[in-house]
């Protein structure tokens, strides 16, 4: 009986081992020795984290990488807040179209939106330029935020705002005084989706790069398809502890997003 009740454990374990063990792979594989990529490595050192911040053709992509994905987390933040309200106050039959449209890149595949993305772009001579890229991304990005504001809307009594509103408050005191500290967290969650999204993005990426706005993920697909090193599971396993912190920082406040609202309700 004993057995019984510890298999379920065992499954979950191995299917999470399964999933983990490439990851693993790579990380150990970025202290390897070695000139080129094998496992288990002969020996082990930073040689290949060295190689990556020594190197400008990989640190020019990251700060570009971070440069715009810091610009679409402002753009798509108040984007998406924005729409979370808006969508809020439309009636019922409004509210489901304007929503599917919103986060309609969350359903299209990727590589429709990229292509859409691509031929739109072309016209205007924004394919191979930052600014194209922060379009983009802001676009991809809109929905997350939109989703983690809904989301956090949905727990706050909507009496809060128009009793400030009946107390003399403007509509801007309103939102700024009442409801935002409210959604605080869920704002903060989208943002953080939206840097995650925009730094970890690809498809669009190739499309739309060019050679002159090339991103740290081209760049880790371009170093894959030519030229093959250690370097790039360096990048990679720095990328996967920048992500899996934020994505913890996310779960974070979640958790305290939760008790403020078990706290409202109490």
């Amino acid at each position: 009986m004993t057995a019984i009740r510890g298999l379920p454990a065992t499954v979950v374990g191995l299917i999470l081992l399964f999933l983990a063990f490439p990851i693993v792979v790579v990380m150990v594989v970025s202290f390897s020795s070695a000139t080129y990529l094998t496992f288990p490595p002969p020996a082990f050192g930073l040689k290949w984290y060295e190689a990556y911040f020594s190197s400008a053709d990989w640190l020019r992509p990251t700060w570009l990488s971070i440069w715009v994905a810091a610009v679409v987390v402002v753009l798509s933040t108040v984007l998406g807040t924005l729409a979370a309200l808006g969508i809020t106050r439309l009636p019922g039959s409004l509210r489901v179209i304007a929503a599917g449209l919103i986060l309609s890149p969350l359903i299209v595949p990727g590589i429709v939106v990229a292509i859409g993305i691509y031929y739109a772009f072309s016209r205007y001579g924004l394919v191979g330029s930052p600014f194209g890229l922060i379009l983009a991304h802001t676009c991809l990005s809109v929905p997350f935020v939109v989703t983690s504001v809904s989301a956090s809307l949905a727990g706050i009594d909507p009496r809060l705002g128009h009793a400030a509103l009946s107390l003399g408050a403007t509509p801007r005191a309103a939102f700024f005084q009442v409801t935002l500290p409210l959604i605080r967290p869920g704002v903060l969650v989208g943002a953080l989706f939206a840097f995650i999204h925009s730094f970890d993005e690809l498809i669009v990426a190739l499309f739309i790069s060019g050679s002159g706005a090339v991103t740290l993920p081209r760049r880790m697909w371009d170093d894959l398809r030519f030229a093959i090193d250690p370097t790039i599971a360096a990048v990679s396993t720095l990328t996967i502890v920048l992500t899996a912190t934020l994505m913890w920082g996310a779960h974070l406040l979640r958790r305290h997003a939760e008790r403020q609202m078990m706290k409202t309700e109490t």
